[in-house]
């Protein structure tokens, strides 16, 4: 464990004893202690369900991104468990910024997830450099795998933007791991990449899911992708999106893409919609339960 990670972990530790109990909400999970925005790795292990979250621990504020953890039975009651990543590698050393999770054959629990660090350029300005990045674990304890980063810029298709490319959705099909990626193209378009990969640790591209042909905002984050009743779901939150009627707000929102799949694996769409009207209603992550 890192010095990084174990430091955190002590700190969230003694700081919880300062939070008063009956100042937490009884049926949404609150961060430990100090600052949460995104849901990542939403997802059932070993019969439970896990939920792990973007997590500063020592302030009230947004900070360099760790991955805060907790654990339930039945989605009211939570435990919390230790903080699961922290931003001390030099591929990650800005934030350990949104993904996923998701149990593998052999037992393991892997998490996926953007790594970003800040690089000057040529021109003497600061570029965020992001890439998708692996840790493995057994529920509570993590190592980040020795390939990291597994997909970088070079993997990228063409047109596709080098910078903003995040918040990597794991899921596995006909034995096979699939990763669906949030990126902004060269010309300031939102689109969803696919990866694919054999074993969860070796990725390669596979296809262009869908591009927003600058329909709705500008940079498409944190897509969840999924079948439901003979449908394929994708739903993303767009950045800068721009209202229209009484669908969409001013901002940042939430797009429902409901469409199917054709022969080879094509995403067809057939409608969009909002997931939800409020303005802080943003990047949300499902989960298929036991029961269906």
């Amino acid at each position: 464990m890192s010095d990084k990670l174990n430091q955190a972990r002590e700190y969230e530790v003694k700081k919880e004893k300062s939070i008063p109990e009956e100042q937490r909400p009884l049926f949404h999970l609150t961060p430990r202690c100090g600052w949460m925005n995104d849901p990542n790795g939403f997802s059932s292990y070993k019969g439970e369900y896990h939920l792990f979250y973007q997590y500063y621990p020592y302030d009230t504020v947004w900070g360099p991104m760790h991955w805060g953890h907790a654990k339930s039975k039945d989605l009211i009651s939570w435990e919390y468990l230790p903080a699961a990543i922290a931003p001390d590698s030099k591929y990650d050393s800005f934030g350990c910024f949104s993904g996923s999770a998701i149990e593998m054959p052999d037992g393991k629990q892997l998490l996926v997830y953007t790594g970003v660090r800040k690089e000057e350029n040529e021109d003497g300005g600061i570029d965020e450099i992001q890439t998708q990045c692996l840790a493995v674990g057994d529920g509570e304890n993590y190592e980040k795998y020795d390939g990291n980063p597994v997909i970088q810029a070079d993997a990228l298709p063409k047109g596709a933007g080098k910078f903003d490319f995040r918040d990597p959705k794991v899921f596995m099909k006909n034995g096979k791991y699939y990763m669906v990626v949030g990126n902004k193209t060269e010309d300031k378009d939102g689109q969803i990449l696919q990866f694919v990969s054999d074993d969860g640790f070796k990725w390669s591209y596979d296809r262009l899911v869908i591009k927003n042909n600058h329909r709705f905002g500008v940079m498409w984050e944190c897509p969840d992708y999924f079948e439901l009743e003979g449908k394929q779901i994708l739903l993303t939150s767009p950045q800068d999106m721009l209202p229209e009627e009484l669908e969409f707000h001013n901002g940042n929102g939430t797009l429902c893409v409901i469409g199917s799949m054709d022969e080879d694996g094509n995403f067809c769409e057939e409608n969009c919609q909002a997931v939800d009207y409020g303005i802080d209603f943003y990047a949300p992550q499902t989960i298929l339960t036991d029961d269906g």
